[in-house]
């Protein structure tokens, strides 16, 4: 290869490794296989080896991953430099490697050692540092040398310690670790994702990295994540070993690896890989490979680091399962919010223990990029051995006259033609009140156990709209008994039973409520927040963009879609209906009101403080004040925590609104006036702004 030629290779390929790390790191939705990713940068190594001249200090050979966002915006988080770099591991396919990797460490110490063999967790890398046995802060890898902080939501991991236990822990130390989701929990999301005609997350790590990073703790508190710790820097604490380092934290409460084992040959080395790579299967969480460490710390310390990764660890990757069969057709499916999904139809194969007859092909973009075609036979994966998904097309078997498949331009249930909205995927069909596919699928939503828990199955809604009983949620309520006992097969008791089930959903709370009115993108956990944010859906209906874009969690994409659903006529309509059917469209419940400290006082908050969110709203009403979401003349101060929202401090300024911190704001409070600064007077001295 030429000079010219390699620096051509060489920059394409930093170009496209980049992109797909940044889609892997930070977008948490990769588009390649790790396979392929991997053999992507081996490709690039070997090239930058026979032509160092163009190897770079930001090649991604040279550099760890890194999921630091390079938006500048007020909702990220606060960064912090690592003590020690948080590197990755080097890693490879073949067992030769492995060999290698024994035999360089055998030259370089001309001693006995043993080697610390553990399961390579298939998570989101996280840091966790303790002071005097209290979790201090917790950061992600971020590039390597600095990582976010994102130690309130790692206090919402239950297997977490916040407090140590036992005793010898040092005073302030690191342990490193993977935060998982176990597939229970996986299931369960993408369950709620699909529900809500959401992106389900590709795997398991995929949807670990995204939940670490939500802004609002609660959430993250929903998603079920789990940690495993594995790494003790060596620098961190005196041991002899990587394992006894290990079994003082377990003794300390602290959730470590219990799945590894001490190997002193590559004979031990490669049983225990073959021993995981099939029991592995059943595992209640990912794994993708074995990580293979030199044990004993000072031998760690003599083999030292490349620039980034460690010379005293490697990994092995298992191969992942995959099965090849034939497409038999494609089909295009039609959700309740309109999504249209196409999905193919697979020659049954087994896979991971079940036998696989479908996939999704995700959007149309997708299926450009695989040029998936009908009779072509594919590579069907399992991505985090669950969700079967298409990664390849064998093109050598593909049938001679095989045709690309057309995405309809028009709705296959309805004939409407389908909209694509801007930075959005998919393609929808915009006849919400008269496409059937999506009238059924909201009122089957509506009834769900989760929304408002209507005794009713699919079966029987589908025959009311068929025979034109009901078209819209309102019209349940407007059901009698003489038209359900027209319905094939219903008797009085069926009858007074789902009238019945009616009336008691009528005591439903405005969160649910809310959550089954199906507003595009927002599932039951947003639901939840926009509820409690705005409290009735008054204020709501009335909210503005920015307004919207206060609650936790909601960005542009969502609050786009429940501004403009509020914006149709019809909605308003049906809501006036839903109302007057006595449903529930505020938040309920009294608040216990401590003192008047705060009486008449109409208080607006931004930033992230030391607790939610929404126990400062709760102490602001306790203490009686009023919250609001907007500033306006008549704002009494603005509450501002670690990067409050800058059109709110500008907005401020241009009004003469005061901002106070969250420490002023607590002195203000009788029963919190010992925790803060005793000579607070009054709050005008307590400006954060100028």
């Amino acid at each position: 290869m030429e000079k010219a030629e390699a620096k051509k290779k060489i920059d394409e390929l930093k170009s496209i490794i980049e992109e797909n790390s940044r889609l892997y790191y930070v977008e948490s939705a990769p588009r390649i296989s790790d396979y392929d990713y991997d053999h992507l940068l081996y490709e690039l190594e070997e090239l930058e080896r026979r032509f160092p001249e163009f190897r770079t200090s930001d090649s991604p050979t040279q550099k760890v991953g890194s999921d630091l966002s390079a938006a500048a915006d007020s909702r990220n988080f606060a960064r912090y430099p690592h003590r020690y770099p948080m590197l990755s591991l080097g890693n490879t396919y073949n067992l030769e490697e492995i060999e290698a990797f024994a035999q360089r460490a055998d030259r370089t110490l001309e001693t006995s050692f043993t080697y610390s063999c553990e399961l390579k967790f298939d998570g989101t890398a996280i840091c966790l540092e303790y002071k005097d046995g209290k979790l201090f802060r917790a950061l992600t890898r971020g590039d390597g040398v600095i990582g976010d902080d994102v130690t309130e939501n790692v206090k919402r991991i239950s297997n977490i310690p916040q407090q140590l236990k036992g005793y010898g822990y040092p005073d302030d130390f690191e342990i490193r670790g993977e935060i998982l989701m176990p597939y229970e929990a996986f299931e369960r999301l993408n369950a709620e994702r699909i529900e809500d005609e959401e992106e389900p997350f590709a795997n398991p790590r995929n949807a670990a990295s995204g939940s670490l990073k939500l802004i609002n703790p609660a959430e993250v508190e929903h998603r079920g994540l789990w940690c495993t710790l594995y790494h003790i820097p060596a620098d961190s604490m005196e041991y002899e070993t990587h394992d006894a380092a290990l079994r003082a934290a377990e003794s300390w409460g602290l959730p470590v690896s219990d799945k590894r084992k001490i190997c002193h040959s590559i004979d031990e080395i490669e049983e225990y890989i073959n021993f995981w790579d099939s029991e592995r299967k059943s595992l209640p969480y990912a794994t993708d490979g074995i990580v293979i460490k030199i044990n004993e710390m000072a031998y760690q310390r003599t083999l030292g680091y490349t620039a980034k990764s460690p010379r005293w660890a490697v990994a092995y990757k298992f191969q992942a399962e995959r099965a090849l069969t034939e497409v038999l057709s494609i089909d295009y499916q039609v959700g309740r919010t309109g999504a249209v999904t196409p999905v193919a139809n697979l020659s049954p194969v087994p896979l991971s223990g079940t036998v696989v007859k479908r996939a999704t092909l995700n959007n149309f973009e997708w299926m450009e990029m695989l040029d998936v075609r009908v009779g072509d036979f594919v590579y069907v994966e399992k991505g985090g051995e669950i969700i079967p998904k298409i990664t390849e097309v064998e093109l050598d078997r593909r049938p001679v006259g095989t045709e690309k498949p057309v995405f309809p331009s028009c709705c296959p249930d309805c004939g409407t033609e389908l909209v694509r909205e801007d930075e959005q995927a998919k393609f929808y069909c915009p006849n919400e009140t008269g496409c059937p596919t999506q009238i059924k699928g909201r009122l089957e939503h509506f009834l769900s156990r989760k929304a408002m828990n209507v005794i009713a199955g699919p079966a029987a809604i589908d025959k009311m709209y068929e025979m034109g009983l009901v078209n819209t949620p309102a019209d349940f309520f407007d059901l009698t008994k003489s038209q359900l006992l027209t319905l094939d097969g219903w008797k009085d008791r069926m009858a007074e039973r789902f009238l019945s089930s009616l009336a008691s959903a009528k005591k439903t709370e405005f969160e649910k409520v809310l959550f089954a009115m199906g507003i595009r993108f927002v599932g039951e956990t947003t639901a939840k927040a926009i509820a409690e944010h705005f409290g009735d859906i008054d204020s709501l209906a009335a909210a503005t963009m920015e307004q919207l874009l206060e609650v936790p969690d909601v960005g542009d994409v969502i609050a786009k879609s429940v501004y403009y659903f509020f914006r149709d006529e019809k909605i308003i309509e049906e809501i006036a209906r839903l109302k007057s059917a006595g449903l529930q469209f505020s938040v309920s419940g009294t608040v216990e009101v401590k003192s008047d400290a705060l009486a008449g006082k109409t208080i607006v908050i931004s930033g992230n403080f030391s607790v939610s969110r929404d126990e400062i709203k709760g102490l602001i009403e306790r203490y009686g004040g009023k919250n609001s979401s907007s500033v306006s003349s008549k704002t009494s101060f603005l509450l501002a925590g670690t990067k409050p929202g800058p059109e709110k401090i500008r907005k401020c300024e241009e009004l003469g609104v005061m901002i106070i911190s969250e420490e002023a704001f607590r002195a203000l409070l009788p029963e919190l006036q010992e925790e803060m600064h005793k000579s607070v007077k009054e709050p005008e001295e307590l400006t954060l702004f100028g």
